[in-house]
């Protein structure tokens, strides 16, 4: 992939919306993509669109919503949508690509919240469009201090602490919220205990879906060594057209959440061993590394892309 796959980036637009995105928060992974692509120094851009086998939009959900919503009055999703939807037609009629695939070579990237609700309302035009959607923090990867440890020194069995966000969240808090010393559930953490070095004491750590599907504690839970249970119903994991979830994580469906000490204390501690080293080793693909890394988030993004561009037929 690294030796054939090219990506154009349309020249198009003008910042803050377009060419530019965050590169500090939670939503980062938006700004540094635009900026790895744009930069002219990844392996994979394109210097020339009719050498490219995927078009990338360099649009940012966050500073439309930065510069177009705040102070936010309305939390109607329509202007965000006008915007993305402009600068396809702009781009279509300009350039001969997104027509000749019906947007099936394009896509975009977008960690925001709203995200998914930039491309709902024309679902004709963005039926084939790929989007690459997430809100997890993967930029915690960058020196970031380390509080995991070994698997004897992990004498918590399961920790969470968050806000009270959704359903999945209000029956988690309802069963176990500071209730047990083994299932160590907070929505406001004690003064005094760090939350990194709690995920780095625990063998468990539990992603509860809040309003958004995902959780940033996912990929926190990976960084430091944390086996995740997956608190959610409907949650597509994160690249796993290649990364066997079940060999490194559990799953617990909501109708669960009153057997989750059970459901831990029943996992045979040779198979936790196996699942917590498996978490170490696959630790790299959740990091976001400038220049990208082998391996790391940002190649892991541009190989899903690449798989659903194979599914499109033969690359040349």
């Amino acid at each position: 992939m690294v030796e054939r796959f090219k990506v154009w980036a349309y020249r198009d637009g003008e910042r803050p919306l377009f060419h530019s995105g965050p590169m500090k928060h939670i939503y980062s992974i938006e700004g540094h993509f635009i900026d790895e692509i744009e930069s002219g120094k990844s392996p994979f851009t394109a210097h020339d669109p009719n050498e490219a086998h995927a078009f990338f939009l360099p649009v940012s959900v966050v500073n439309i919503v930065q510069y177009i919503y705040l102070p936010i009055t309305s939390y109607k999703r329509d202007r965000l949508v006008r915007v993305v939807t402009d600068y396809v037609n702009v781009v279509a009629e300009k350039y001969p690509y997104w027509n000749t695939s019906t947007g099936a070579d394009h896509f975009m990237v977008s960690c925001h919240d709203w995200a998914p609700e930039a491309t709902h309302n024309d679902p004709q035009l963005f039926k084939n469009l790929i989007r690459v959607l997430c809100n997890a923090n993967t930029s915690e990867g960058l020196a970031k201090q380390s509080f995991g440890q070994s698997p004897d020194n992990r004498t918590v069995l399961a920790f969470f602490a968050g806000g009270a966000h959704g359903f999945i969240r209000q029956v988690l808090f309802e069963h176990w919220k500071e209730k047990d010393d083994e299932i160590r559930v907070y929505e406001d953490l004690p003064e005094g205990l760090n939350y990194e070095k709690l995920m780095g004491q625990s063998k468990y750590c539990l992603c509860p879906s809040g309003y958004e599907v995902a959780s940033p504690r996912v990929v926190e839970s990976i960084q430091a060594g944390c086996v995740p249970v997956i608190i959610s119903d409907h949650y597509a994991l994160p690249f796993s057209d290649v990364l066997d979830w079940s060999k490194f994580s559990l799953h617990i469906p909501s109708k669960s959440i009153p057997e989750i000490k059970k459901t831990l204390s029943s996992v045979p501690y040779n198979k936790y061993l196996k699942m917590q080293k498996r978490v170490t080793k696959i630790r790299r693909h959740f990091e976001l590394n400038r220049p990208a890394k082998p391996f790391d988030i940002f190649h892991m993004v541009l190989h899903s892309v690449w798989l659903r561009r194979l599914n499109m037929g033969i690359l040349h």
